[in-house]
C-alpha cells in the first residue's frame, strides 16, 4: 500500500503550502512618495471597499511624518461630485521613516501603557495614528477648539474632514497655514489672532485635558477667517512626565512665530502665558458656567477679553531676561518633585515652584552656587552704625516688612572648559599611555579563539 494512498488531497496541498518558502525581495518594500507602499495599499483599498473614500486623488501636503491627500466620501448613489464630501487622507510613513523620536510621546501616557511595540516602526506607526484618531475625537468632542472632524482608521491610514474649498474646475483649495496666512484689515486683526491661539492652548489643556506638545504656525490652519488646530498625534495627556515642557515648548513656539512676522506686535512674557493656561480657573463662577453651557462664541469672548487684560506684556529687558530663566526651569508637576528643605519652604508659602528650582536641578547651573543673605543681617549693621540718625518707630517697621525675606542669586565660578578637547599635552599623552598599558594586559589574558570556539560547543551540546 502506497503511503499517500490513504492522504486526501487537502492534506497534502496544506503540507506542500506549509513547506513552500516565502521569499521577499525588494518589489515587496517597494515604496511610492515615501508612503504608498504594498501593505499601506492593501489599507486604502479596504476603505475603498467599505465605502469610506471613492480613491485618492492627489497629494495636498507632505511632512516629516505622513503624507495628506484628498479623497471624496464612497457614496456611489451620489453622482455629482460638487455635493459629495470631500476627505483628507492621512497616511502615515512606514518603510521611510524621517520622524523617529515618538517614544518620549508614548512612555508615560496611561492610554498605552500596554503597548510595548515601540521597536518595531510599523506596530509604533499603528499606535501613532491610533493616538491621532482618539486626540481628534476628544478634541472634536468639546465645540470650543475647532479640528477637522475624524471619520475612519485603518492601520497606518486615517481619513479626516478636509479643510478647503473644491472649484469649479475640479481642483481642491486647502486651507492655509497660519504661517502662511495674511488677510489681517489691521494689526488689531492681529492681535485677535494671537490671543485666540493663547485661549486654544488654555481651552486645549483646561477642557480637552491634553497638551499639543508640537504647536507652531505649521499645524494650524486658517480656514474661513477661523482658526483650526491640526496634527494632534504627538499630543499628551497633562499626568505625562514631560507634559509641562512641552507646554512650555508650544507658548515659545507661538510667541516666536509671532515676533519674527508681525515686528511692530508687543507680546505677552512667556512665564505668564504658562501660568494663565495652568490655573484651574480664571474666574470660579463664570468660567466653569461656561464650559458647561458649551457655547464657543461666549468662552472665547470671556478668554480674549480676560486675555490683554491680565498677562503681562514683554515690553522692558528685564522681562525679556525672566523669559530666558524661564525657559531653564526645572518644572515640577506635583509636590513629588520636591526636595524636603523645598516642601518646608513650600508648606510655609515661601516658595514658587516655576521661580527658585533651578540650580539643584538644572544641567545649565550645575556650575554655579547659591548663596543666601539676609537683609535683617544688614540691616542690623547699619543700626549699629547709624544710631543717633535713625528713629525706633522707622526700624521697627522696616523689621517686620522685611521679616524672614531672603533673596537668591548666582555666581558664576571660573568656568573650566571640559572634554579632550581642551585637555593638556602632558595629561592627554599620560592618558593614551594608561589606555595602551590596559590594552596591552587584555590582550595577553586574551582566550584564544580555538578555545573559546570548543567551549561554545560544549556547551551548546549540553543543552541539546
Amino acid at each position: 500500500m502506497s503511503q499517500y494512498e490513504e492522504r486526501d488531497d487537502s492534506d497534502i496541498l496544506k503540507e506542500n503550502l506549509k513547506n513552500k518558502k516565502i521569499t521577499k525581495d525588494k518589489g515587496t518594500r517597494a515604496t511610492v512618495e515615501n508612503v504608498l507602499d504594498q501593505r499601506t495599499l492593501k489599507f486604502v483599498n479596504k476603505l475603498i471597499y467599505a465605502g469610506v473614500i471613492q480613491q485618492l486623488n492627489g497629494c495636498l501636503s507632505t511632512g516629516k511624518e505622513a503624507n495628506v491627500y484628498h479623497a471624496f466620501e464612497g457614496d456611489l448613489l451620489q453622482p455629482d461630485v460638487a455635493l459629495k464630501k470631500q476627505y483628507a487622507v492621512k497616511i502615515y510613513k512606514t518603510s521611510i521613516l524621517i520622524f523617529k523620536d515618538r517614544e518620549r510621546y508614548i512612555n508615560g501616557e496611561f492610554r498605552f501603557r500596554n503597548n510595548k511595540s515601540q521597536h518595531n516602526p510599523r506596530k509604533l506607526i499603528k499606535i501613532w495614528a491610533e493616538k491621532e484618531f482618539r486626540n481628534l475625537k476628544r478634541i472634536y468632542s468639546h465645540p470650543f477648539i475647532l479640528c477637522p472632524k475624524p471619520i475612519d482608521i485603518k492601520n497606518n491610514v486615517l481619513v479626516m474632514e478636509f479643510l478647503g474649498d473644491y472649484n469649479t474646475d475640479a481642483t481642491t483649495q486647502p486651507a492655509l497655514k497660519l504661517k502662511d496666512y495674511d488677510e489681517y484689515e489691521s494689526l488689531d486683526d492681529v492681535y485677535a489672532m494671537y490671543y485666540k491661539v493663547i485661549a486654544y492652548i488654555r481651552i486645549l489643556y483646561r477642557v480637552c485635558r491634553l497638551v499639543h506638545a508640537d504647536l507652531s504656525e505649521y499645524n494650524t490652519l486658517v480656514f474661513e477667517h477661523d482658526l483650526y488646530m491640526i496634527d494632534v498625534s504627538q499630543s499628551v495627556e497633562p499626568e505625562h512626565p514631560m507634559s509641562l515642557d512641552f507646554l512650555r515648548m508650544d507658548i515659545k513656539n507661538i510667541n516666536l512665530f509671532f515676533r519674527k512676522k508681525f515686528r511692530n506686535l508687543v507680546l505677552f512674557n512667556e512665564r505668564d502665558i504658562f501660568q494663565f493656561v495652568i490655573t484651574e480657573n480664571i474666574d470660579e463662577t463664570l468660567e466653569p458656567e461656561l464650559i458647561k453651557n458649551r457655547n464657543r462664541d461666549e468662552y472665547l469672548s470671556f478668554l480674549i477679553d480676560y486675555i490683554p487684560k491680565n498677562i503681562g506684556q514683554k515690553l522692558t529687558i528685564d522681562d525679556v531676561e525672566q523669559d530666558k530663566v524661564y525657559r531653564n526651569l526645572y518644572l515640577v508637576r506635583d509636590l513629588n518633585g520636591l526636595e524636603e528643605k523645598d516642601f518646608d519652604r513650600f508648606t510655609d508659602g515661601k516658595f514658587d515652584l516655576l521661580k527658585q528650582l533651578l540650580a539643584s536641578h538644572n544641567k545649565k547651573y550645575a556650575g554655579k552656587k547659591i548663596k543666601t543673605y539676609n537683609i535683617d543681617d544688614d540691616e542690623d549693621d547699619d543700626e549699629d552704625d547709624d544710631d543717633d540718625l535713625q528713629v525706633e518707630e522707622d526700624s521697627e517697621d522696616e523689621e517686620e516688612s522685611d521679616e524672614d525675606s531672603e533673596y537668591e542669586y548666582y555666581e558664576e565660578e571660573e568656568h573650566i572648559p571640559r572634554g579632550k578637547r581642551f585637555e593638556d599635552k602632558d595629561a592627554k599623552k599620560q592618558r593614551k599611555e594608561e589606555a595602551k598599558e590596559a590594552k596591552r594586559e587584555k590582550r595577553q589574558n586574551k582566550m584564544k579563539k580555538h578555545l573559546k570556539k570548543k567551549l561554545v560547543n560544549k556547551t551548546k551540546h549540553k543543552k541539546a
